[in-house]
């Protein structure tokens, strides 16, 4: 199969790098308005950047109902600071829920009943449910494709303090099988990457 990209419709293109791109980590992000307004929603398109200095970066895309911006992408070029909390299993199904497009005015840790606790270098709370918090702030943010829908930015974020759940930290490391990770696939397909796992040690 060949495919053009520039004869894509915006959803097929999403669905063939939804498809390709996988398993993807979430970041399960915090933020806040300049009024204290809490906002809290799930993003796959996430990764590393580099670790010195310690730098993480998400791609939020823009509504796919009218391309208006995200409240958690607002909210981040407003007040330059967010959390990036890690998703364990056991609370996965609270994190699906903060995917509905609520309004501006709702809180999503009220609606998921998920639990604030307070950072410790920012001010957007970190999910109390969540194992590891990145605090982040932000460093830049690229926007790519315009104001359509399917169009999206990337968010790069300075990591300014971490919290490891004491359970998890072993020797300087995070211990996986404690983390208890989950990664999205294609669709409504999530995955425990853990699930089976193997070594290969670089030569």
């Amino acid at each position: 199969m060949e495919i053009k990209t520039d004869t894509l419709e915006w959803k097929d293109a999403y669905k063939l790098l939804q498809g390709s791109v996988l398993p993807r980590p979430i970041a399960f992000v915090s933020s806040q308005d300049e009024s204290g307004k809490a906002n809290l929603a799930p993003f796959s398109f996430f990764t590393v950047i580099s670790a010195n200095p310690m730098m993480v970066c998400f791609s939020p895309m823009r509504r796919g109902t009218d391309g208006a911006k995200k409240d958690t992408l607002k909210n981040i070029e407003s007040t330059k600071e967010f959390v990036i909390n890690i998703v364990s299993e056991e609370f996965v199904q609270q994190m699906n829920d903060c995917a509905t497009e609520f309004a501006s005015d709702v809180d999503e840790f009220e609606a998921s009943g998920l639990n604030k606790v307070d950072s410790v270098v920012v001010k957007p709370s970190r999910v109390k449910e969540s194992k590891v918090h990145l605090e982040c702030v932000l460093d830049q943010v690229l926007h790519f494709g315009g104001e359509e829908v399917g169009a999206g930015s990337l968010v790069i974020g300075k990591v300014v303090h971490v919290h490891v759940a004491d359970e998890l930290y072993e020797s300087g490391r995070i211990n996986s099988e404690k983390l208890n990770p989950v990664g999205r696939l294609a669709g409504a397909t999530y995955t425990l990457p853990l699930a089976k796992t193997f070594e290969l040690q670089r030569k």
